[in-house]
């Protein structure tokens, strides 16, 4: 998109997202995510250091967007419809078949997560916020997936504006109280 260019705060960015992304505040969330964890040219990826242990991107940041989805009664209908599905093949040990249900949730809920990362990144790209391009072993491979994981690269002007303190993006300019009275920020 040419408004990416223009970008002059972070409204912008948002502004930009509005026209490209159905989510735009999952979509900034992700972009956000991203600039955090990103090196000093704006890459991140194709792992982040969790704990010590390397993650891929793409699972991190469904790790760190998970809380946004989680709500109790969705959780619960899911094992129910989990549960159901695995009616034929449990084995009758409440334990065991509970730890195989709650595996199989987890393994749903991590699947529609990762989904939602990968929209959320092709409306960031569709933007002109960030690119992505991929790392791995076989990156010239006919299955787009053959092997490589994604790095993503959020744009200089981009990055430059996420990371600058808020209290510098606001010098300058005064802001109300509730009474309207204009004061220092």
């Amino acid at each position: 998109m040419e408004r990416a260019q223009e970008i002059t705060g972070v409204g912008g960015i948002y502004a930009v997202l509005v026209e490209a992304s159905n989510r735009p505040r999952y979509a900034f969330l992700v972009l956000q995510l991203v600039a955090e964890i990103a090196d000093g040219r704006g890459q991140a990826g194709p792992f982040v250091a969790q704990g010590g242990v390397p993650v891929l991107l793409r699972e991190w940041l469904c790790s760190q967007l998970l809380p946004m989805s989680e709500q109790p009664a969705r959780r619960a209908a899911l094992r129910a419809r989990v549960a159901a599905s695995l009616k034929d093949g449990l084995t009758g040990d409440a334990m065991r078949d509970a730890a195989r249900i709650d595996a199989a949730v987890e393994e749903q809920v991590q699947a529609v997560g990762r989904a939602n990362v990968s929209r959320a990144i092709s409306d960031l790209v569709r933007a002109g916020l960030m690119t992505r391009h991929y790392a791995g072993y076989a990156t010239n491979h006919k299955n787009r997936g053959g092997g490589r994981h994604a790095v993503y690269v959020v744009k200089p002007g981009v990055l430059a504006l996420l990371r600058k303190p808020a209290q510098q993006r606001r010098q300058g300019q005064g802001v109300t109280n509730p009474q309207g009275e204009l004061f220092a920020a």
